[in-house]
């Protein structure tokens, strides 16, 4: 009885899409991708933007500072931020904000960097968020040194994502270097938390207590620079911990079973999702971690195990949610009604993330102008669906989409992570393009 009481008070949290001490509106479904030759046309911004001697300036500078960016990247990477303990890297960022020429820099309450870059408008202004993740997912005590071979640079977070910090101090710079203006403001935020177990806590408490503080919302993180993400994919994590008496493996046997229930918990979700996840929208399931238990001669006292569940499709994800929580539930049940002796077998569960999905506006203003920015450089944007720190602004309606950091990325949150400078100035040009359209030139 205790564990279907807790179970039902988080389902009831879970499928509102937001944490409790948040009060984020219910996700819209998401919608179907429409075909190329029903997105309506850019409205020629862009182009007048390649036209502009000042932008060709950036443009330029933006190319020369390869050298330099590659410096940036490594002094950055090497820096550690693991989950939770990102203050060092942080008060790098904030220290070269400054040295940029960013006057106006602090720190948060939670650790996010902000720094703004005022627009002529004045009290007129909108507000442009360029947002990069200060985090990575590597524990503290991760040696952190970059390897070099040519252009391929070797380190655990290298590209997911000090690269994207180095865009962010490549827009300031080359604006700076070329005298660029803009009618609103552009606030660049170097966030925390946006990994893991980190929830994307640094834009929720940017967003926390019903704020609306931005205008729309461009978040750099991901791979090549043809890559638009414009799909929020939400998620919901848990941490289920089953509690027995525990006992020894001899002399207390037909006790309850906390490993025989977490592996039935195991088995039943799996069963009941994976139709859930055979057609239809994307929808996802992961065990990441299970541990427990004393000795190989012991019956174990708890065993735990956590959980993610993904889609962007709202129902879907509803879904995986309602047979994970009917998987627990019955498994407790049967571990229970198994046990010979002892007492019952109690069931916790700790929601430890809930990321909510969305679909963007694709006719909106800032996706056109953002696939309109990649073809101008050449390439087909490439419409993708991801979690990231844009998650939150999507979920709100806010304009919202993810640009690429550049240069290819490969093997993500593993050891080897790497980052191979290659055509790397495009993705830092894409952004410019797209915050200048966001943010307008000013008048010269």
């Amino acid at each position: 009885m205790r564990a279907k009481m807790m179970i039902a008070s988080l389902a009831g949290l879970a499928l509102l899409g937001g944490c409790a001490s948040t009060s984020w509106p219910a996700p819209q479904p998401a919608m179907a991708e429409p075909a190329a030759s029903a997105r309506p046309a850019d409205d020629g911004r862009i182009t007048g933007l390649m036209a502009d001697a000042r932008v060709q300036a950036a443009f330029s500078e933006i190319e020369a500072m390869r050298t330099l960016n590659n410096e940036r990247l490594v002094e950055l990477t090497e820096i550690p931020a693991p989950p939770f303990a990102e203050q060092a890297r942080g008060t790098e960022m904030a220290a070269r904000m400054r040295a940029l020429g960013l006057d106006d820099v602090s720190i948060d309450a939670v650790g996010n960097v902000i720094g703004r870059r005022p627009g002529t408008a004045g009290s007129e202004a909108r507000r442009i968020a360029i947002v990069a993740h200060l985090d990575t997912v590597f524990p503290e005590g991760t040696d952190v040194t970059v390897h070099r071979e040519g252009d391929l640079f070797t380190a655990p977070g290298i590209g997911d994502n000090s690269r994207g910090l180095v865009v962010l101090l490549s827009l300031i710079d080359a604006m700076q270097q070329a005298g660029i203006e803009t009618r609103d403001d552009l606030v660049f935020i170097a966030s925390v938390g946006e990994e893991g177990l980190g929830d994307l806590r640094g834009v929720r408490h940017l967003y926390a207590n019903g704020a609306s503080p931005f205008d729309s919302f461009i978040a750099i993180d991901g791979g090549e620079a043809a890559r638009l993400v414009v799909t929020a994919v939400g998620s919901i994590r848990y941490r289920v911990t089953f509690r027995g008496p525990g006992g020894h493996s001899y002399g207390a046997f037909g006790r309850a079973q906390p490993h025989q229930a977490l592996a039935e918990a195991i088995l039943r979700f799996t069963e009941a999702a994976t139709p859930i996840t055979e057609s239809g929208p994307k929808a996802t399931f992961s065990f990441g971690r299970v541990g427990g238990g004393t000795s190989v001669n012991s019956i174990p006292f708890e065993s735990w195990m956590e959980v993610d569940m993904r889609s962007a499709n709202p129902p879907k994800l509803a879904a995986l949610h309602e047979a994970f929580l009917g998987a627990v539930d019955a498994a407790l049940e049967a571990a229970n009604a198994r046990r010979r002796q002892g007492e019952a077998m109690t069931v916790e569960l700790d929601a430890v993330g809930n990321r909510p999905p969305g679909e963007g506006d694709l006719s909106a203003p800032l996706v056109q102008n953002a696939m309109a920015a990649m073809r101008a450089l050449g390439l087909d944007p490439e419409l993708a669906a991801s979690s990231t720190d844009a998650n939150i602004a999507i979920s709100r309606g806010v304009p919202a989409v993810t640009l690429s950091r550049g240069g290819i990325s490969r093997n993500a949150h593993a050891p080897n992570e790497s980052w191979q400078d290659e055509q790397s100035h495009e993705a830092i040009q894409i952004a410019l393009l797209v915050a200048l359209a966001e943010a307008g030139l000013a008048e010269r």
